[in-house]
């Protein structure tokens, strides 16, 4: 017989600035404590809720390149269908295929580049 988690962790995917203005990936964890979130569904577990500005959905079509540029604003982008390459200041390269979210916090310094390999549909909830 298995005990009852009712704490879970998840990996989230940051970009951010550092103080001399490069841009960085970091992975990190975020816990996750389990909840009664719709009954009478089973219990989930969810995250410490964030206050969010607006939501929307941005197309970036087959082929937009976006150099390096901030962020308007701190936001989640979770990717809906297509595919992204996102590139950071200091030359590292991440591909995001649907499903695929990061936090994007580089919103002063050189920022990152986006490449939309296909049409590259986002929900983009700002924070």
């Amino acid at each position: 017989m298995s005990e009852t988690q009712t704490t879970r962790t998840i990996s989230v995917t940051r970009l951010y600035t550092d103080e001399a203005g490069e841009s960085h990936f970091v992975e990190e964890k975020l816990d996750l404590g389990e909840v009664n979130f719709a009954p009478p569904a089973p219990s989930m577990f969810l995250s410490a809720p964030t206050e969010v500005r607006a939501s929307v959905y941005l197309l970036c079509p087959d082929g937009y390149f976006g150099d390096l540029h901030p962020a308007p604003r701190r936001q989640i982008m979770t990717l809906l269908q297509g595919e992204l390459e996102v590139g950071t200041s200091d030359g590292e390269k991440r591909r995001f295929l649907p499903g695929g979210s990061v936090l994007v916090e580089d919103t002063t310094g050189k920022g990152h580049s986006t490449r939309a390999l296909g049409d590259a549909v986002l929900i983009v909830t700002q924070l």
